[in-house]
């Protein structure tokens, strides 16, 4: 009889997360969209650079942006851009596109299980850094500064981990060191994950569904609400359980002591989805890492961005002077 209560138990966590994980998916997906409609300090839509689809053998065609060097400076610094959770490339930097390959050469791509990325058997924060230094190899590019918001964060503190020799900097905008802050992580982590290991075919299947739907290149103009809507919707939702499950178990605490790059924190004052605490506990453990702060929230580089951008252009320049 226990074992019984025990399996039934078992299922009915496993659906509750499940049904969790897909009203979540629901929720970030209205939010945004109210956000989009109703905000008043949208950044206007620059001309965003084309990208193209990049062959990577034995794992599938990377969409990569690249701006190519500044017209005069062929030797100008790299910057290698990892986007946020749910978003892509250019919905996590399109406001700050213009300026960076301004003085620097852009290279971006959108992550597996993210807008046009790779659909593979499993989400892995290990298989997207090494996409993106796979994606260097074929644009015949050494070293780099690795830039990352949020998730991207986490991309760029593993890809210096992974690949120290050719990361130049870091730059690490409202971002942490772990996922895990507290006991209720702790707690929905682990169930997170049970329910990943039973549905994660079902949630590929309908990540691909949504990839096979969008046009073969990403449409880079019109009006700023609706390209914007149409850039978010290009994620799916059911994308977010298994990344979420994934960022769970990421952990760079052990080894940020050892980072030996110039590097650049972007802290955001008022965010709430990453504490101001854990950003800076993690700019605390990296040696010699300055921090630059800025007022607004997490979705500072979209929604407050006036106030974010130089404040992030500064770090960058930074990291640049240290590195040069």
């Amino acid at each position: 009889m226990t074992t019984q209560v025990m399996k039934s138990a078992g299922r009915h966590a496993l659906k509750g997360s499940f049904v969790a994980a897909r009203a979540g998916g629901k929720a970030a997906v209205y939010g945004v969209r109210a956000g989009i409609r109703r905000t008043q300090r949208f950044p206007a839509l620059p001309d965003l650079p084309d990208g193209r689809y990049v062959d990577l053998p034995g794992r599938g065609e990377a969409f990569v942006v690249d701006t190519g060097a500044p017209e005069g400076r062929p030797d100008a610094p790299v910057l290698l851009l990892f986007h946020g959770l749910a978003t892509t490339s250019y919905l996590t930097w399109f406001s700050t596109i213009d300026e960076l390959r301004a003085d620097h050469r852009i290279v971006m791509l959108d992550q597996r299980w993210h807008g046009r990325g790779i659909v593979s058997e499993r989400f892995s924060l290990e298989d997207c850094v090494d996409d993106a230094a796979l994606v260097l190899d074929e644009l015949g590019i050494d070293r780099v500064i690795a830039v990352g918001y949020s998730m991207g964060g986490a991309l760029a503190q593993l890809f210096w981990r992974r690949h120290g020799e050719r990361t130049a900097g870091l730059v690490l905008a409202s971002t942490a060191a772990c996922w895990r802050a507290n006991l209720g992580d702790a707690m929905f982590y682990p169930v997170l994950g049970a329910a990943n290991a039973r549905f994660r075919e079902h949630y590929r299947a309908r990540v691909q569904e949504v990839r096979s739907s969008l046009a073969e290149a990403a449409v880079v103009g019109g009006e700023m609400s609706t390209w914007a809507w149409a850039e978010f919707r290009s994620t799916s939702a059911w994308a977010m359980p298994e990344v979420l499950g994934t960022l769970g178990g990421f952990d760079a605490r052990p080894w940020l002591g050892e980072i030996d790059v110039p590097t650049a924190v972007v802290v955001t004052a008022r965010d709430h989805a990453i504490a101001t605490a854990r950003q800076r506990a993690m700019a605390a453990a990296i040696p010699g890492a300055s921090v630059h702060e800025s007022p607004g929230g997490h979705a500072s580089v979209v929604f407050d961005v006036h106030r974010w951008r130089p404040v992030f252009l500064a770090a960058v320049a930074e990291v640049v002077e240290r590195v040069g």
